[in-house]
């Protein structure tokens, strides 16, 4: 049994501070489907980190400096790689066409279904670390390869050659779809049966690449924390300013090209400390203290080295106030 923090008091506690902001912020402040400002989305984008620090805070005040700086580097971790995810969601509502006020509407219930799918993920990550201690070099190996790969990849984005992907061929088969679509619904009736919208299409990719994602950010985490609690929030409060860093990131994706190597880096520390943890010993703060590092001297060298100018796509077009 893996030591945790958390105890039922807390653990109810904090899915309680979930549900009521999802429900200020989907179901108040954000529920019309409209494209955010630049500006807008960098405020909200604010709002929702300094939510994420005030828990930071807590969990210091709580238990400690060691807790607090093993949140702190898994809430880093967790962002860092989530600006590649934010990449694929341009990818995907290009390629599907999906209107920028319905993008809105797609990041909503993915947002929903990424905290699920990632609270499962977590639980059964703990249940293995916990009887099998040496997947904890599997998950390092497995963080080495994939921070490799993509630092090997190369400036080009990838295309989202969806006829292409087997998940998306085996999705059109099992779902009957419209290739139309009806405003803002994910199923309508057309000749008398029930079909999907592309917009459903868009929703169901977009949470296989977070499950896809979530296999690189969970194991992730585990490299600076074993606490299923600590691990859990930190991941959660990442999640939760998805959507608004998305509308912030959407039009600035191409503006720092390096991020990308960053993030590699980020992989390559986080596994290569896994793999040897059993013979060197980093500190809390001192790996907090490297990905930051590194994540800031990628956005540094994009700003000293700026690449030729590409149109992201399916980027949202700039909203008033931009």
């Amino acid at each position: 049994m893996i030591p945790t923090v958390g105890t039922p008091a807390l653990w109810a506690g904090f899915v309680a501070l979930v549900v009521a902001l999802l429900l200020l912020d989907l179901g108040i402040f954000h529920r019309r489907d409209r494209v955010l400002s630049v500006g807008a989305a960098l405020g909200w984008t604010a709002v929702w980190a300094a939510l994420s620090l005030a828990f930071g805070a807590f969990v210091w005040w709580r238990f400690g400096e060691d807790r607090a700086a093993e949140y702190l580097a898994g809430y880093v971790i967790e962002q860092s790689l989530s600006i590649d995810n934010l990449f694929v969601f341009l990818l995907l509502f290009g390629s599907f066409g999906v209107p920028p006020p319905l993008q809105h509407r797609v990041l909503h219930w993915g947002i929903l279904t990424a905290i699920v799918l990632r609270a499962a993920m977590i639980l059964a990550g703990t249940a293995l670390v916990a009887r099998f201690t040496w997947i904890l070099y599997g998950f390092g190996a497995f963080l080495i390869f994939t921070g490799g790969k993509l630092l090997l990849r190369g400036e080009e984005a990838e295309e989202a050659d969806l006829e292409g992907n087997r998940a998306f061929r085996l999705l059109r088969r099992l779902v009957p779809a419209t290739h139309r679509f009806h405003g803002r619904h994910f199923v309508v009736v057309e000749a008398g049966r029930r079909v999907a919208t592309p917009l459903l299409l868009c929703l169901v990719m977009v949470e296989l690449s977070d499950v896809v994602f979530a296999l690189d950010s969970v194991p992730a985490v585990f490299g600076v924390t074993l606490d299923p609690f600590i691990v859990f929030t930190s991941n959660i409060f990442a999640i939760l300013g998805l959507r608004s860093l998305f509308f912030a990131l959407a039009r600035m994706v191409d503006r720092f090209h390096r991020l990308e190597h960053g993030v590699a880096l980020v992989l390559l520390f986080v596994g290569g400390k896994m793999v040897a943890s059993r013979w060197v010993e980093i500190g809390r703060w001192t790996s907090l203290g490297v990905v930051v590092a590194l994540l800031a001297g990628a956005v540094a060298a994009s700003i000293a080295w700026p690449a030729a100018d590409r149109a992201g796509p399916g980027a949202p077009p700039a909203g008033p106030g931009a």
